[in-house]
């Protein structure tokens, strides 16, 4: 694991660990999902549902290389594996696809936690990413665009009705686009990376 440290961070490497994550967590793309839920139960707890996704992603992120060493696997694996994930994530973004469906809305707080929290947030491919990134980029980094991330679900979960008029369905579904070809792309990078098919300098 490396060493935390402020001498470590670098700001395009932030940039690009924040808009991976921004761009598989697909907030602004979920926000037609979290308004049909939010019209169901009431307000979503916005507070609630930042910090136990945060908190998903932390501890995988903490504990998620011993967990995989526990399995007899590596972290080279994990990471080809994930960026087969994330390429995956991005056609969907991209050609309109869906894998993931949200489970059906329950009581307010349930609600909060699942599907909006979990795995909406932070589902399957978040918890892969947050992983597969620790492959090619510096842990400090990585941190940072976490919680960098976290802030701005807090701020789109509490303008979710702000968002949608300035947007619109079309707008939306630009953005989905835009980021789902960036995922792709960093998909393609982290595999390569990996299976020896980029050599650093």
């Amino acid at each position: 694991m490396a060493a935390i440290g402020f001498s470590k961070t670098d700001i395009s490497q932030i940039v690009t660990v924040t808009f991976t994550l921004f761009a598989v967590i697909d907030i602004l793309g979920s926000i037609p999902v979290i308004i049909s839920i939010k019209k169901k139960i009431g307000d979503i707890n916005a507070m609630l549902a930042t910090l136990v996704s945060g908190g998903l992603m932390l501890l995988f992120f903490l504990i998620g290389e011993q967990m995989l060493q526990f399995m007899g696997l590596d972290i080279k694996s994990f990471a080809i594996a994930g960026s087969i994930v994330i390429f995956i994530l991005g056609l969907e973004m991209v050609l309109g696809l869906e894998f993931f469906k949200p489970e059906k809305e329950g009581s307010a707080k349930s609600s909060t936690l699942v599907p909006v929290a979990f795995p909406l947030i932070a589902g399957s491919g978040t918890l892969t990413t947050v992983m597969s990134l620790k492959a090619a980029y510096e842990y400090y980094n990585i941190l940072i665009a976490i919680f960098i991330n976290l802030l701005i679900i807090y701020i789109t979960l509490r303008s979710v009705n702000l968002l949608e008029r300035l947007l619109g369905p079309s707008g939306i579904l630009v953005v989905r686009k835009f980021f789902g070809v960036i995922l792709l792309a960093i998909a393609v990078k982290i595999f390569m990376n990996n299976t020896g098919l980029v050599t650093h300098k």
